[in-house]
C-alpha cells in the first residue's frame, strides 16, 4: 500500500508542478461555464414561450427547467470528456518511456499492479478535481429552483460522469502503456474512445447483434444516470470496462519489465 501512495503521490505532484493541470482545469472550466450558461439561458427562454403558449389555450405548463438543464448539461459534460480524457492520459506511460524513467520504475521493489492502479488513480483524481467545481453551477441552479429538483439526480449525474471518465482513462492508460509517443497515444485513444461510443448507432436492437453492440456502447451507459436512474447493469459494466483495462495495462507494464530484463 505504502508503494502505491508513493507512486500516486509522484503523479500527482507532477500534475501540479507543472503548469499541465492548472491550464487543463481552467480550460475545461471555462467551456463548462459557458456551455452552462447557454444550455440555463436557452432552457428558460423555452420555459417561457411554453408558459405563453399554454396561457394562450387555457393548458399549464408543466416544463421541469431544472431537470432539463441537468440533462443538457451532463449531455455536454459526456462530450468533454470524450475529447479531454486522452489528453489527460497520453502522457501517462509514453512520456516516461520516452525520457527512459520508466526503466527505474521497472527497477524499482514495486508490482506492476501498484504502478498501474497508483497512476490510474492519480489521473482519477485530477479528473474528480476538474468536475468538482462545475457542481457549483448545478447547486446554484437547485437552490434557486422552485421546487427544488431531487438531489438524487445531481448526485446520479455526477456518479455517471465519474464512471463514464473513470472507463475511458482505464482505456488511455492502457493505449499509453503500448506506445513511446504521446500524440499517437492521445489520437488512438480518441479514437477508440470515439469507436465504442458510436458502436451502436444505425443498428437496429430487435436483433441479436444489435443488441450486443447496444450493450457495448459506452454513451448508452451513461444516459440513465442523466436522469437520475441508476441501474445495477450500467454499474456492471463500467466497473467490468475499468477492470479490464486496468488488467490489460498490467500486463502491457509486466511485459515491458520481461522486454528489459
Amino acid at each position: 500500500m505504502g508503494s502505491l501512495y508513493a507512486i500516486y503521490r509522484k503523479e500527482m505532484e507532477h500534475y501540479f508542478v507543472s503548469p499541465i493541470a492548472y491550464i487543463f482545469i481552467g480550460l475545461f472550466l471555462i467551456l463548462t461555464a459557458f456551455f452552462f450558461n447557454v444550455i440555463l439561458s436557452e432552457v428558460i427562454k423555452q420555459s417561457f414561450q411554453m408558459e405563453m403558449q399554454g396561457m394562450r389555450f387555457g393548458a399549464p405548463s408543466d416544463f421541469d427547467v431544472p431537470a432539463a438543464v441537468m440533462r443538457n448539461f451532463f449531455g455536454i459534460l459526456s462530450t468533454l470528456v470524450l475529447f479531454f480524457t486522452p489528453i489527460l492520459t497520453m502522457s501517462v506511460y509514453a512520456e516516461e518511456r520516452k525520457r527512459g524513467t520508466m526503466e527505474l520504475l521497472m527497477t524499482s521493489p514495486v508490482s506492476e499492479l501498484e504502478i498501474v492502479l497508483g497512476k490510474y488513480l492519480a489521473s482519477l483524481s485530477l479528473f474528480a478535481l476538474m468536475l468538482l467545481p462545475t457542481a457549483s453551477y448545478m447547486i446554484f441552479m437547485c437552490l434557486r429552483s422552485d421546487p427544488r429538483p431531487p438531489w438524487s439526480m445531481l448526485a446520479a449525474g455526477y456518479a455517471g460522469v465519474l464512471l463514464l471518465g473513470g472507463s475511458l482513462l482505464a482505456l488511455g492508460s492502457f493505449v499509453s502503456s503500448l506506445t513511446e509517443n504521446q500524440l499517437i497515444a492521445a489520437v488512438i485513444t480518441f479514437a477508440a474512445s470515439l469507436f465504442i461510443w458510436v458502436l451502436d448507432i444505425g443498428r437496429s436492437t430487435d436483433s441479436g447483434g444489435g443488441t450486443v453492440l447496444q450493450y457495448l456502447s459506452v454513451i448508452r451507459h451513461y444516459e440513465d444516470f442523466t436522469r437520475g436512474v441508476i441501474d445495477t447493469s450500467n454499474l456492471i459494466y463500467y466497473a467490468s470496462f475499468i477492470v479490464l483495462f486496468v488488467f490489460l495495462t498490467v500486463r502491457s507494464v509486466d511485459s515491458m519489465r520481461w522486454r528489459r530484463a
